[in-house]
């Protein structure tokens, strides 16, 4: 058999690096560049960069980064879901929180992985991105299943950034005067705070609201 009969392999997967940091975005393209199997078409630097970008390449796969200036990833890719792009979105960030995991996988989001994954486990979900199968960092993943599990009524309404700070300083056995002082509001409005993250946590005393904010990921 000749060279000329020889099969061909696969199709490189290519890719479009989204990242609004420069040196991500080179270690990035240096990392996809020197595996075989994968090609970079483009790099860009926001959201909005990324949905001109993916439109006019055309990429088997769109690495998205979430929190950018100048148009976030989670726009981008409801967006991108908007338009019927073919590309599959696998997220890589930093952040594993439920605001930031949820609605990047409801926008539309193939993947979500964090950026100290290991570069095999990152080229495993690019292919497996690029097929169209969902590939979560298990991190998120738990945060996820959490998410789904919570009982209707129970814990379904968002704690507010206040409501977490409340529950922080709880947790670690500080007292409704003490959580005043440190937070510059009234005893009164402590209660007032607890009396709502119990009614959305689904519990009735403080030890439940800790143990399952600490279920649930709300705590780390």
């Amino acid at each position: 058999m000749t060279d000329d009969t020889l099969p061909a392999g696969p199709p490189a997967i290519s890719l479009l690096i989204v990242d609004d940091h420069p040196v991500v975005r080179d270690g990035l393209r240096g990392m996809f560049e020197s595996a075989p199997g994968f090609a970079v078409l483009g790099e860009a630097s926001n959201g909005v960069e990324a949905v001109s970008l993916t439109a006019l390449l055309d990429p088997d796969v769109v690495l998205m980064d979430l929190r950018m200036p100048g148009g976030n990833g989670v726009e981008a890719i409801a967006e991108l879901a908007r338009r019927g792009a073919r590309a599959k979105v696998l997220v890589l960030t930093t952040y594993d929180t439920d605001s930031d995991t949820i609605p990047a996988i409801e926008a539309g989001a193939t993947g979500y992985l964090l950026k100290d994954a290991p570069r095999d486990e990152l080229f495993t979900a690019v292919r497996a991105a690029s097929e169209g199968r969902t590939v979560l960092s298990p991190a998120v993943a738990s945060r996820l299943v959490s998410a789904v599990r919570t009982p209707a009524g129970a814990g379904n309404d968002a704690l507010s950034a206040r409501e977490r700070e409340v529950l922080g300083l709880v947790a670690k056995g500080t007292s409704n005067r003490e959580i005043a002082r440190v937070l510059f509001i009234s005893e009164a409005t402590v209660k007032t705070h607890l009396t709502h993250l119990y009614a959305k946590l689904g519990v009735k005393d403080r030890a439940a609201a800790v143990a399952v904010a600490y279920d649930r990921g709300i705590l780390g």
